[in-house]
Formats: C-alpha cells, sequence, structure tokens
C-alpha cells in the first residue's frame, strides 16, 4: 500500500498544504489504496510535503507522484482530454502553482494578524525560551521563499493585484461549467481546489479571500470539491455574522 506523508489537517482545512491536498485528491481520482502519515520535511527525499512510499520507493514532489503513480499503475487522470485541454490544464496548473498560491501564501505567513492566528502556534509545544526564535526562523525562510520566486518583492497591494488578477483568470476559465476541463474533475482540479480552499477558507482573513468571495462560480467549485473527496470534512467559508 502507498504512505502518504502528509502535513495533517489545520486552518479549516483537510490538509494545511494545498500540494498534500493535490496529490491526495489524485490518489483518490485514481482509485488506488493508501494510508496518511505524518511527514517530516528533513526525512523527505526532496525536503518537502507530501512525498509517498510505494513498495520501498520513495518519491518526493506533487508532480512527480502523479507522474509515478499514471506510469506505475497505468492510470490517466485527464483521460477524455484532448492534447489541447491537456496542454491548457498544464498552463492553469503553473498559474495555480507557481503564482496565485504564492500570493496565498504570502497572506498566510507574512501578515502578522494570521500568523499569529496559524502557523505561529505549531511551536507551542517546543521550550517557551525557543518558541519565538523558532517564530522568527519560519518566517525569516518564508519571507525569503516569497522574495526568491518574485512575490515578496512587490508591495502588498501590488501582491493583492496579481493575486486577483489569477482569481479572476480561474473564474473566466470554469464559467459556468462544474469542474475545470469536462463534466468530472481531472488533474487539474486537485491543485486548483487546494489552492482555492486555502484562500477561501474561513480561518483567515484577507484581501484575496474577499475577491475570491465575489466570485461565485469559485466559491460553488470549491463546495463541489470539498463535498466529493472530503464529504465529512466541516467546511464554512464565511464567519458566522
Amino acid at each position: 500500500m502507498i504512505t502518504l506523508y502528509t502535513t495533517g489537517a489545520g486552518f479549516g482545512l483537510p490538509e494545511l498544504s494545498p500540494y498534500v491536498t493535490k496529490t491526495e485528491i489524485q490518489l483518490m481520482m485514481a482509485g488506488l489504496e493508501y494510508r496518511k502519515a505524518p511527514g517530516q520535511r528533513e526525512n523527505a527525499p526532496k525536503g518537502q510535503l507530501p512525498w509517498i512510499e510505494d513498495e520501498g520507493e520513495r518519491i518526493g514532489d506533487s508532480t512527480f507522484i502523479r507522474a509515478h503513480i499514471e506510469r506505475k499503475y497505468d492510470i490517466d487522470l485527464d483521460a477524455g482530454l484532448s492534447s489541447r485541454d491537456r496542454a491548457e490544464a498544464w498552463a492553469i496548473e503553473r498559474m495555480v502553482e507557481n503564482h496565485l498560491g504564492w500570493t496565498s501564501g504570502y497572506f498566510r505567513f507574512m501578515d502578522p494578524a494570521n500568523f499569529a492566528k496559524g502557523p505561529a502556534h505549531w511551536f507551542d509545544g517546543a521550550p517557551e525560551e525557543m518558541r519565538e526564535t523558532l517564530r522568527k526562523g519560519l518566517l525569516d525562510a518564508v519571507s525569503a521563499n516569497i522574495r526568491a520566486v518574485g512575490v515578496g518583492r512587490h508591495s502588498r497591494d501590488e501582491i493583492v493585484w496579481l493575486g486577483t488578477l489569477s482569481l479572476r483568470a480561474l473564474d473566466e476559465i470554469l464559467g459556468e461549467k462544474a469542474f475545470l476541463m469536462a463534466d468530472h474533475p481531472t488533474g487539474v482540479d486537485a491543485i486548483t481546489f487546494g489552492v482555492l480552499s486555502g484562500v477561501l477558507t474561513s480561518f483567515f482573513d484577507s484581501p484575496l479571500r474577499r475577491e475570491a468571495e465575489r466570485h461565485d462560480n469559485l466559491v460553488g467549485y470549491v463546495d463541489r470539491m470539498m463535498d466529493r473527496f472530503y464529504p465529512d470534512h466541516p467546511w464554512r467559508l464565511r464567519e458566522a455574522a
């Protein structure tokens, strides 16, 4: 059986990481049996989560995990899509992972109120005298990564503008369809749901969340994906009035 090493639930989400969510949903789509185990980046083959172990083989990075399961188990998560559809799906995936995901991450970590409410608590179990040092180390590392990909070099308002462009692009691409590329979820829906649910979770407040909530089709899309793949997860988009 495949073992999926994960971040665990939190922030109102079934998994903290959209990339773990992507892999878990793709395993579900493939109909493969798997078990979940807590993962540590220090033990991961590429120093990041998710990663899987499959009959002694360790595979890191969600994109390469998908390639592995499709190849090994003769599965096509994009079955029925044309070559043009597959190209568009890849372009959407790159926009979501390499752009919207980073703008969303900025507000999760670099907004002081959101950081204090969420990621700062990861160190609550550490000795009290170490907690602030550990929190600062996490912020410094995330800030460096966000800056390295380019997003962190912009002002807050510019980051909001960039994220808004991606949300509006997804709004246009999805339109009135139930899913992005077909009448059923395909590979790209896994990561799009993972990132959008992270934007829309009521646990955090951000300008991107408020922008996403203006797009009823994106809200409905996340609801459909949540109902389909995590039907037992308590999902609430908006704080109670």
